[in-house]
């Protein structure tokens, strides 16, 4: 699933460039992605579609102070939590945005969540929004710790 994701974000610059779900799905199987994979994507792509209204921008600015539960903290895991403390820290992602990343990654039902398909989560947030991450931010999305110059 995570690989369709990628790959909407890498060809669609917004959602509302894709063609709608049936063209999407001819499309993706045409580039030889599975079935399965693609219902799962654009299900979870819908749901996400369907509750990003509910991030209204300007009342979720304000600052807010997270208290992630046991079963958070195990679907998350210590990396991702971290990633997301790490975001929120640098005034890029908001409160509202947060809960809409977290409740994403709570609908992949893996537990723990990868650091590596969370910020596939994290990035498709954006690109739901209309947002453009900044080049830091999209840094810490695409590039693993092992490829960084400096530690």
């Amino acid at each position: 699933m995570f690989d369709v994701l990628v790959y909407l974000y890498e060809n669609y610059w917004r959602p509302e460039a894709c063609p709608d779900d049936v063209q999407l799905a001819r499309k993706l199987s045409a580039v030889g992605f599975e079935a399965e994979e693609i219902r799962e994507a654009l299900s979870w792509l819908r749901d996400l579609s369907a509750q990003r209204e509910l991030v209204d921008e300007p009342s979720s600015a304000r600052p807010s102070m997270r208290v992630y539960l046991p079963q958070e903290q195990e679907l998350l895991g210590e990396a991702s939590v971290g990633f997301l403390c790490f975001l929120e820290s640098a005034g890029v992602l908001s409160p509202a945005m947060r809960e809409l990343v977290i409740d994403r990654a709570s609908a992949i039902g893996i537990h723990p969540i990868s650091l590596e398909d969370f910020k596939v989560i994290v990035l498709m947030v954006f690109w739901s929004l209309g947002k453009e991450p900044d080049s830091l931010v999209l840094d810490e999305l695409f590039v693993s710790p092992e490829d960084r110059l400096f530690h």
